[in-house]
C-alpha cells in the first residue's frame, strides 16, 4: 500500500509541469480547443523530438507490466520521480516570450485540472493499471485540456453573460456617450491610440486599453474605467470568426465606424478572404443612419465593396487621389516624419515622431473622426506632433547603445513590407530579426516566403529566429539573390539578440518585426 500511494504522489508531483504547459498552450491559443488541437498537431508534425521522451516513457512503463508486485512499483516509482525531476529542472532554466498569465479563468481551469488529475491517478491505482502511471505524468495534462474546457464551459458563458449585461446597463445609462468603432486586419490599436491622442485635446475620451478588443476585453474596460465624465469612447473591436464583429457592434452600438484596413489575418479561422472582407465591413453596415463611417481607400478590398448602408462615409489615403483625407509629399527621418494632408482643397502641414506609411494612414483616419467631432486643425497638429509612439509599432528605441525600430506587435504582410520600406531610408547597416508571420492559413509559407524576397535591397544583414518557421522566409531570401552569408538562423530570441549586440554598433538600425508567443516560436 504504501508504493502504491508514493507511485499516486510522484504521479502528481510529475504532472505539475505537464499541466502548466498544457494551460499556457491553451491560454495563447485563446482558449479554442480547435485552435489547441491545430496547435497540437502542427508540434507533432513539426517537433517530432519533442515526442521521444513520453514515447521512450510509455515503453519502459510497459515493459514494466511484465513484472509483478512491488518489483514493478518500485521501478515505475523511480521512473516517473526521474520524469518529474527532469520536469522541474528544464522549467526552472526555460524563459518565456509571453508567460501564463494567472487570470481568475486560469485559477478556475488549474482547479478543475488537479482534479481530473487526481481522478486519474486514483482510476490507475483502483484498477492496478500501473504501467500506466508514465503516460498519466507526462501525457495525460494535455488530453485532460478537453474535458476541462468541456467543464468550464457553461460557468464562463455565465460569468462572461453577468459581465456582459452588466456592461450594456452601463452603456445604456450613459446614452450621451460618443462611440467610436475600429476595426481592421491590422492597425486597429495604433488608430486607438492615435485617435485618443487627438480626440482627448478636446473631449474627455477613454479607449479600451493595450489589445482589450474581445467581448470581454471591453466588456471589463466599460465595468472598471468607464465613468459618467466621459463624453467619448473609443473602441478597438477585434475579430478572427465571422460573426464577431456583428457581436461587438450590436454589444457596443458605435455612431462612428473606422475601417483601418483589411488584408489575410486570420485566414485559419475565418475561412477565406470573401468571409474576412464581409465580416470587417459589417462595422459600416451595421453604423446607425445618422453616424459616419471612416474608410481606408489605399486598401483594395475596402475601396471595392459596395456599402449597402445609407450612413455617410468619409475616406481616408495615402495613394487613393480623391480620398476626402489625403497625405503627400512624405518624407522619413531618423526621428519620425513628416507630410502634407489635403482636406476640402486645403493643405495642412504635418510632423510627428511616428513611421511608416500605415501610421500615417492611422494618423488620417483619425483626423476624420476628430474633425467630425468638430477639432480644431491646430489642435490636431499639436497632437500629432507630440503623441507618444505605440509600442511595439515601428517604435523607435535605443536599448543598450543600439538602435531599433520596434514593430514586435503580430506582424502582418502589409505591415512588415512597410516596415521594410522605412528601414530601407536608413543609413546602413540594416538588420532585420524577425521570426515570420503566422495565422496566415494556406497562405502562410507563400507570404512568408515573398517577406524574404523582399528584403533583398532593403536590409543588409537578416536574423532569422526558428529554423522550421523561418524556412519560407530563408528560400525567399535566397530566391531574391540576397548575400545568404548574411543570413543567420537561430533558435531563439535571445540568441538572436546575443548576436545583435556582438555584431552591430550604435550606428546601425536594427528591425524587429513581430514576436511570436511561445505557442508558435519554432
Amino acid at each position: 500500500m504504501i508504493l502504491k500511494i508514493l507511485l499516486a504522489l510522484l504521479c502528481a508531483f510529475a504532472m505539475v509541469i505537464p499541466t502548466k504547459h498544457a494551460l499556457h498552450m491553451f491560454q495563447q491559443n485563446r482558449y479554442e480547443t480547435g485552435r489547441y488541437t491545430s496547435w497540437i498537431k502542427d508540434s507533432m508534425h513539426t517537433e517530432r523530438q519533442s515526442i521521444l521522451v513520453p514515447a521512450a516513457v510509455f515503453i519502459v512503463g510497459f515493459v514494466t507490466g511484465i513484472l509483478k508486485g512491488n518489483a514493478q512499483l518500485i521501478v515505475l516509482c523511480v521512473l516517473v520521480a526521474a520524469c518529474g525531476c527532469v520536469q522541474f529542472m528544464r522549467e526552472k532554466n526555460k524563459s518565456y516570450i509571453k508567460p501564463l498569465v494567472y487570470t481568475a479563468r486560469v485559477k478556475r481551469q488549474i482547479v478543475v485540472t488537479v482534479i481530473l488529475s487526481l481522478l486519474a491517478i486514483g482510476l490507475m491505482i483502483a484498477s492496478k493499471t500501473y504501467p500506466l502511471a508514465p503516460v498519466i505524468a507526462i501525457a495525460l495534462p494535455w488530453v485532460l485540456i478537453y474535458p476541462m474546457a468541456w467543464i468550464t464551459s457553461p460557468m464562463e458563458a455565465a460569468i462572461r453573460n453577468r459581465y456582459l449585461n452588466e456592461a450594456k446597463q452601463i452603456l445604456a445609462d450613459h446614452n450621451d456617450l460618443i462611440k467610436i468603432g475600429i476595426t481592421g486586419s491590422y492597425g486597429k490599436t495604433s488608430t486607438k491610440n492615435i485617435m485618443q491622442a487627438m480626440i482627448s485635446e478636446a473631449y474627455n475620451s477613454l479607449m479600451t486599453p493595450a489589445s482589450y478588443n474581445t467581448p470581454m476585453g471591453i466588456t471589463r474596460t466599460i465595468r472598471e474605467m468607464l465613468k459618467p465624465i466621459h463624453k467619448v469612447f473609443i473602441c478597438e473591436m477585434g475579430a478572427d470568426h465571422v460573426g464577431d464583429i456583428t457581436e461587438l457592434m450590436n454589444f457596443i452600438h458605435p455612431s462612428i465606424g473606422v475601417v483601418t484596413t483589411i488584408g489575410p489575418q486570420h485566414l485559419a479561422t475565418f475561412g477565406s478572404q470573401e468571409n474576412i472582407i464581409k465580416e470587417k465591413m459589417q462595422m459600416v453596415e451595421l453604423l446607425p443612419a445618422n453616424g459616419l463611417g471612416i474608410l481606408n481607400y489605399d486598401n483594395e478590398f475596402i475601396r471595392s465593396y459596395q456599402v449597402k448602408n445609407p450612413v455617410k462615409t468619409v475616406t481616408y489615403g495615402i495613394y487613393y487621389e480623391n480620398a476626402d483625407y489625403r497625405a503627400v509629399d512624405i518624407t522619413y527621418h531618423r526621428n519620425g516624419s513628416r507630410f502634407t494632408v489635403i482636406n476640402n482643397g486645403e493643405r495642412i502641414p504635418f510632423e510627428t515622431r511616428l513611421l511608416g506609411e500605415h501610421n500615417i494612414q492611422n494618423i488620417l483616419s483619425a483626423i476624420a473622426a476628430a474633425r467630425y467631432l468638430g477639432v480644431d486643425w491646430k489642435v490636431i497638429q499639436r497632437a500629432v506632433k507630440t503623441m507618444k509612439q505605440v509600442e511595439h509599432r515601428l517604435e523607435i528605441k535605443t536599448i543598450n547603445g543600439r538602435r531599433f525600430i520596434d514593430d514586435a506587435f503580430n506582424s502582418n504582410p502589409s505591415g512588415s513590407a512597410m516596415a521594410l520600406n522605412v528601414l530601407s531610408t536608413m543609413p546602413p547597416k540594416r538588420v532585420v530579426v524577425t521570426p515570420g508571420m503566422i495565422d496566415l492559413g494556406k497562405a502562410q509559407d507563400e507570404i512568408n516566403r515573398e517577406f524574404g524576397r523582399k528584403m533583398k535591397d532593403r536590409a543588409d544583414v537578416v536574423i532569422l529566429v526558428g529554423k522550421t518557421q523561418t524556412k519560407p522566409i530563408y528560400d525567399g531570401l535566397a530566391e531574391s539573390g540576397f548575400d545568404m552569408e548574411q543570413v543567420f538562423v537561430f533558435d531563439t530570441v535571445k540568441e538572436a539578440l546575443a548576436y545583435v549586440y556582438m555584431s552591430t554598433s550604435g550606428e546601425d538600425t536594427i528591425l524587429l518585426e513581430n514576436d511570436l508567443p511561445d505557442a508558435f516560436s519554432r
